[in-house]
């Protein structure tokens, strides 16, 4: 029996470090059993990043807000329509006076913005810890260190940089945070997610990934710490959190195939394949025989498409670099660019020319939109929306190149043609961008469109730096993907405003994990401290 039983109280404090804008976090608080109970209660989230964490905080506020009236008051809503209207009030002048002042300050004492692995930050985390800890039965640590150094991309650029070691990166150790409070709180299950590069990743000739599993499997053991008399308490048996029909989850499992931590998330429903690894850790007391028949994430014979994921969002039209805003000027531009790539592929590639004949960009279209269209919204972006029905957040474009519109348009013409997005090969010598890498095969989907019929690719921080990725394949619109689009893409609901300026917004949701993916790991957990 759990210690949650023997208590008979009915939530779990959750502990969500390095948390962003609290993607994990989200899909924990929100989860609901069949009784439609709530049994997971934030205590606490950090985030160093300023504008993450004013997310952080002003969906903390939300979360209370909600407890506390029991639905939305119109007073928030009404600070999102200033916000999706272009005005720029911070959270706090609108909140940390008057009426929800007191809501406020509790959302500032669970949501912090602190710098993990300074001493007086840690200390900050720790006091918190221990002020809520008592409220809860059992608490669970979530979150995931930054991924920079783990990445397979990144580390293939920096071997091309002269004098690059790994060795004493300090992004590679910051997992030993999760130590520090495993070994001092010893909470019941811990979650850490990462990219897949961590399998692979070393350290001065050492696998990263089998340190770091004998770490968190003894954290005390591997601080160096003392052991306590709760010896036993103080150790992790770490298993993946889904396993296929019919396999049991064990440690034997994990120990013969590592991959058994990796989560496709277009297996489990999203309208993204987003691929990373997710450890589960659970205290040892806890890992009980009937951990291994469980049952993990939910797994969809139909995969979700990014139609269905952004449908009901009104349509834009991008803008062009360092120009003003001007609809005719901007169809004059991707007029030119279109002739230009017809003109280039029309003997290679003649099928794909013909839809960029009957391409027909709309100069009518905003940059920018507050309203939903009237559309047909199926299930997928029904249950992402959710009970929103204000304003649309977050949802702009930006401008582009006249070159790269040229580039786009061809993009989303080939992926209706052929089905697929071009690789740098399919490119004709005219569209070409004048990358030094470009020829060298290394990134030879820079432009790739997201087609409407199938999931997107996985949605990362890159989108802060250009759209190229993430091209949307309506050829009207001629455009890379917006905030919004990227959010639903990542299931977060679209009542989740994303704050600071719009290139910290994109790496906010690129670095989140999809709420509705952690909503089903939070639902593999509360099996596990109920069994």
């Amino acid at each position: 029996m759990s210690i949650a039983r023997k208590h008979n109280r009915h939530t779990v404090g959750i502990i969500d470090i390095f948390a962003g804008p609290g993607g994990l976090g989200e899909g924990f608080s929100s989860f609901e059993t069949s009784k439609g109970t709530r049994p997971f209660e934030l205590i606490v989230s950090a985030e160093m990043e300023r504008s993450a964490h004013a997310t952080l905080r002003l969906r903390a506020f939300y979360r209370l807000l909600l407890h506390k009236e029991g639905e939305i008051p119109k007073d928030y809503l009404k600070f999102l329509e200033t916000v999706a209207s272009g005005a720029s009030p911070t959270a706090a002048e609108h909140f940390g006076d008057g009426r929800w002042r007191e809501l406020w300050r509790e959302a500032c004492e669970e949501a912090l913005n602190l710098t993990l692995g300074v001493e007086a930050d840690n200390q900050a985390l720790y006091e918190r810890i221990e002020a809520a800890r008592d409220r809860h039965d059992e608490m669970i640590l979530i979150g995931g260190p930054p991924c920079q150094a783990y990445s397979l991309v990144g580390r293939a650029r920096q071997r091309n940089v002269d004098g690059f070691r790994t060795d004493g990166i300090p992004k590679h150790f910051l997992y030993r945070q999760y130590l520090a409070i495993l070994a001092r709180f010893k909470p019941a299950v811990f979650i850490m997610e990462n990219v897949k590069g961590i399998l692979t990743s070393t350290v001065g000739g050492k696998e990263m990934f089998s340190a770091i599993r004998m770490d968190l499997s003894d954290p005390t053991k591997a601080l160096g710490l003392p052991a306590s008399g709760d010896r036993g308490n103080s150790k992790y048996v770490l298993l993946p959190i889904h396993v296929p029909q019919g396999v049991a989850r064990t440690e034997e499992l994990a120990a013969r195939d590592p991959s058994a931590f990796v989560i496709r998330s277009e297996q489990h429903g999203l309208p993204q394949a987003r691929h990373r690894v997710i450890i589960m850790g659970i205290r040892a007391d806890h890992a009980i025989p009937a951990t291994a028949t469980i049952p993990g994430l939910q797994v969809l014979q139909t995969g979700a498409t990014i139609a269905q994921a952004l449908a009901g969002l009104p349509a834009l039209r991008s803008g062009l670099s360092n120009r003003a805003d001007d609809g005719q000027d901007w169809l004059c531009e991707v007029q030119d660019e279109l002739k230009q790539a017809i003109a280039a592929i029309r003997h290679d590639l003649p099928d794909v020319a013909r839809v960029l004949r009957d391409a027909r960009p709309d100069p009518t279209l905003p940059r920018r939109a507050i309203k939903y269209a009237q559309a047909r919204v199926g299930k997928l972006a029904t249950v992402i929306k959710g009970n929103h029905d204000g304003v649309v957040l977050n949802h702009e474009t930006r401008g582009h190149m006249k070159s790269d519109l040229g580039r786009y348009l061809f993009c989303a013409a080939f992926a209706e043609a052929r089905g697929r997005s071009p690789t740098s090969q399919d490119f004709p010598a005219q569209l070409a961008p004048d990358h030094r890498n470009w020829a060298s095969g290394a990134f030879a989907d820079r432009f790739r469109v997201q087609r409407h019929d199938a999931p997107s690719s996985t949605i990362t921080s890159h989108l802060s730096k250009d759209g190229h990725a993430f091209i949307h394949w309506d050829t009207a619109q001629c455009r890379s993907l917006t905030v919004r689009e990227a959010a639903r893409l990542q299931t977060f609901p679209d009542d989740y405003l994303f704050l600071g300026n719009r290139t910290q917004q994109y790496v906010q949701v690129g670095n989140a994990v999809p709420p509705m993916l952690a909503r089903q790991i939070a639902g593999v957990v509360h099996q596990i401290v109920q069994a």
